[in-house]
């Protein structure tokens, strides 16, 4: 059975699952631990970043690698088109979704937890005293953005992002509103890439991801409730409810633990 060693909380990893999902592949993750874990991994693959797997003797790591490999290995439902005019517009839709709308995504789900309290609050566990959860609500929103400036999170870096996924966003409503996917008439790596991605804006309502309970259909502000991108978030919870498998085991407890914001 392939192994994917992953960041729950990691969009590459998620695209991954996607994947291995819409291709009908068994798997079994496998969590790594940051730092004393990603020696292992670096034992294993020659690098710490996840998502990596394991298929019997066989290591692949980076999504886009995994991706190609999951394609030639096993070829059946393909996520890369035949035609190569098609497959290169579809590796530029996964190089975009990658290296802009995922970091720009990151950055704005960090925003909406620092300026919005009901999404703050949603990590807490469900036994916090409702007093406990009032302080949490009424930490400034201006002290978070400050404490977050220097490392690329601050407002200006926010607003940026904002503005940039909006633009994504009105860019992929444009590509769906004529046709079912970003690249022909089935899905592609490309729509894993950045169906993967939107969770980071807006969180599915069914629990595919081991994530605290309290962040189902949270997301941010503006985007996840935008309805000129009602079209986008439409698509995605198809491409899930089609494709995703739904975890079957109890959900985690909000706040049991850290959320990790993986990196590929």
């Amino acid at each position: 059975m392939i192994e994917l060693h992953q960041f729950e909380a990691s969009h590459y990893c998620e695209k991954v699952r996607l994947i291995l999902d819409y291709k009908q592949l068994p798997y079994k993750t496998v969590e790594v631990t940051p730092g004393v874990g990603q020696v292992e991994l670096f034992r294993m693959s020659g690098q710490r970043q996840v998502p990596v797997i394991k298929d019997g003797a066989t290591v692949v790591a980076d999504s886009s690698a995994i991706a190609t490999y999951l394609d030639n290995t096993y070829p059946e439902r393909p996520v890369l088109p035949a035609d190569e005019a098609m497959r290169g517009l579809c590796l530029m839709l996964e190089d975009w979704a990658d290296e802009s709308i995922g970091p720009n995504a990151r950055k704005a789900m960090i925003g909406a937890f620092n300026q919005h309290p009901s999404f703050r609050t949603s990590l807490l566990p469900s036994s916090t005293p409702d007093i406990v959860k009032g302080l949490v609500s009424a930490v400034p929103g201006d002290l978070l953005n400050l404490l977050g400036t220097g490392v690329g999170f601050g407002p200006d870096d926010i607003k940026t992002a904002t503005l940039s996924l909006q633009n994504a966003l009105t860019s992929i409503c444009g590509v769906l509103s004529k046709h079912p996917y970003l690249v022909g008439a089935q899905p592609t790596l490309a729509d894993f890439a950045v169906a993967g991605i939107s969770m980071y804006l807006k969180f599915p309502a069914q629990r595919y991801v081991d994530l605290p309970a309290g962040l189902s259909e949270k997301g941010v502000p503006g985007l996840a409730d935008n309805p000129d991108y009602e079209l986008f978030w439409t698509w995605r919870d198809r491409l899930y409810a089609d494709y995703r498998q739904v975890r079957t085991e109890p959900p985690k407890d909000p706040g049991s633990g850290p959320v990790k914001i993986g990196i590929d």
